[in-house]
Parts: structure tokens; sequence; C-alpha cells
């Protein structure tokens, strides 16, 4: 599979790397995909009322679009309950999706302050100053034996 499609690859400390533009993709066709489906009921209970201005599947698609994105022009909104509940209820959704998006977009172009990229550093150095430990007490170990040895022989 290429690269460009993967879903992740994983590091030499087995740390998942999201794809940025696979989770940006996925995350689109999510958001678009709930949006299509609560049109449906906002639709339906909006246009069920004389006074209320969504009338058609399109103007409760784009009533949707609009708080999910929190623009919310205005030229078309809910009046009964239901309505509304479903327009905030999208709100929320969209707030966390289009916030979601716009932090790996900045993530992709501002990547500096990464701290998983500082995390894996660390815990590379880490590993090495571990490993350097490990190889400087095997030798004070063995100068230990050889200091024992010697007052060993000299003590007899």
């Amino acid at each position: 599979m290429p690269k460009k499609f993967q879903t992740f690859t994983i590091d030499e400390f087995g740390v998942k790397n999201y794809n940025s533009l696979f989770l940006l993709i996925i995350t689109v066709v999510v958001l678009y995909a709930i949006i299509a489906v609560l049109a449906i009921p906002l639709h339906q209970v909006e246009s069920a009322t004389s006074i209320s201005n969504i009338k058609t599947y399109k103007d409760a698609f784009w009533t949707l679009q609009m708080s999910a994105s929190t623009i919310g022009f205005g030229d078309f909104y809910p009046v009964t309950l239901e309505g509304r509940i479903i327009v905030a209820a999208m709100f929320y959704i969209g707030v966390g999706m289009v916030g979601f998006v716009g932090a790996q977009f900045v993530n992709k172009f501002v990547g500096f302050s990464d701290t998983n990229v500082k995390n894996r550093e660390l815990r590379k150095q880490n590993a090495e100053i571990l490993e350097h430990n490990k190889v400087l007490e095997r030798k004070i170990d063995l100068l230990v034996d050889k200091i024992e040895a010697i007052t060993d022989r000299a003590a007899k």
C-alpha cells in the first residue's frame, strides 16, 4: 500500500505515528456523513412548521454545515425545539471535528513544537545512556573483582 494511504507507521520505539492526510480525509468524510444524516430529521421537523425558513433538504444541509463550521450565517435557522437541538448537537460535533482538522493542519506546518518528536529523542538518549551505564557497571564489577583478588592475595 502506498505510504500516502497508510493509516499509521510504527517507529523504532513502537509508537504509532498517524498519517495526517489520512486522518484529515477520514474526519472530513465522517463530518459530512453526520451532516448528511442529521439533515434528514432537521428537514422533517423544520418543514413541518409554517414559520420555518428551512424548507428543503439542501437548506437543512447548509444550516448544519454552517453550524459545524461555527460560521452560522443566519440565513437559515431552526425555529422548533427539535431543530435547535439537532443544530446545537451539530455545532458541538463540528467544533470538535473542525478543531481536530485545524490542529492536524497546524501540526503539519508547525511540527517543530511536536512533543512526540522530543519525547522519542529523549527515549533514544535514555536508551543510549542506560546501555552505557550497563557497560560501565560491568567494568566496575570487573575492577571490584580484581581489587578483591589483589586484597585477598595481599592478606594471605
